[in-house]
């Protein structure tokens, strides 16, 4: 699994950082997390082909987090795609996705599933639920409706060799049926899933953006492999944060905490920081494993 970070600027691109977008490849699946201005440029720059591109997933229509859509839209129109491109997003993106296809002069000729995110604030809800992966949101704090995300790339069946070399099965391919679930029998033994194999555990990526730090936000990230979370503004920026209903790096470092994530990475960056090491000082006086993203840098599960 991969993590690319194609935008990591905020309310204004700045020449290091473009509007927040963040890209997962997931062996064959591909998932767009926001799309600001300039993504698909961000996409081509890194080797990312916008073509490819299964889910898009949209937090709010801030417009640093939505005006690279219809640039994919089209191009993904002009590449001749048919196959379906499917959006989640919080109430009101179906109307906002209509509004942008009628707005530009171009031929759709692929089918957008729109589904707009109808769940009550603060709690979480799984919204997608497939055999290899789920994807769970959550209503945040912001000056408009706001959704967050956490990716699950779930555990997979794997053999427990010490128990099935007792029967003296180490490779047959009666092991595959084993590997998906079902109880065998090998030279007269049965052998069940339960003893035969084992689950790896679930890997979650939580991406938090746009909200005031609040009670219960921790859900979302509940042991994240990976929190990806905005670090806007320096802990003497507290009130700003508040007003802008944005957090401070120090507050995602608590969040992490209470979260018991594994690792923290900040972005979606205020340009007012040229240099956001003090960011990262500020959240590791409370959570040591944190790292500050760049435009493109990538991170390999």
């Amino acid at each position: 699994m991969e993590i690319v970070f194609l935008g990591t600027g905020s309310m204004f691109p700045t020449k290091k950082r473009a509007h927040p977008s963040i890209f997962i490849r997931d062996e064959k699946i591909k998932f767009l997390f926001d799309c600001g201005e300039g993504t698909q440029r961000q996409m081509r720059i890194a080797g990312i082909s916008p073509t490819k591109l299964d889910y898009i997933f949209i937090t709010h229509w801030h417009g640093d987090h939505t005006l690279g859509l219809a640039g994919i839209f089209q191009s993904l129109s002009a590449s001749q795609r048919e196959r379906k491109l499917i959006v989640y997003g919080p109430v009101g993106t179906n109307a906002r996705v209509s509004h942008l296809l009628k707005a530009f002069a171009f031929d759709l000729k692929y089918p957008i599933e729109v589904n707009e995110i109808k769940i009550k604030e603060g709690k979480v809800y799984r919204i997608i639920d497939e055999k290899e992966f789920a994807v769970e949101a959550m209503y945040v704090k912001h000056i408009i409706p706001c959704v967050n995300y956490a990716y699950i790339k779930k555990g997979k069946r794997k053999i427990n060799l010490e128990y099935t070399k007792k029967f003296g099965l180490v490779r047959h391919k009666i092991l595959g049926k084993l590997q998906k679930g079902e109880t065998i029998v090998y030279k007269g033994h049965k052998i069940t899933p339960e003893k035969g194999t084992y689950l790896t555990p679930d890997k979650r990526i939580t991406y938090i953006t746009d909200t005031n730090y609040f009670k219960g936000l921790e859900k979302l990230a509940k042991d994240a492999e990976i929190l990806i979370s905005e670090g806007t503004f320096s802990e003497d920026l507290e009130t700003k944060a508040r007003e802008y209903t944005h957090m401070t790096a120090k507050e995602a470092a608590k969040l992490a905490k209470k979260a018991k994530a594994k690792r923290l990475v900040l972005t979606h960056f205020s340009q007012r920081y040229k240099d956001v090491s003090k960011l990262k000082e500020e959240a590791q006086k409370i959570f040591k494993n944190v790292e500050t993203a760049n435009d493109f840098d990538k991170i390999m599960i």
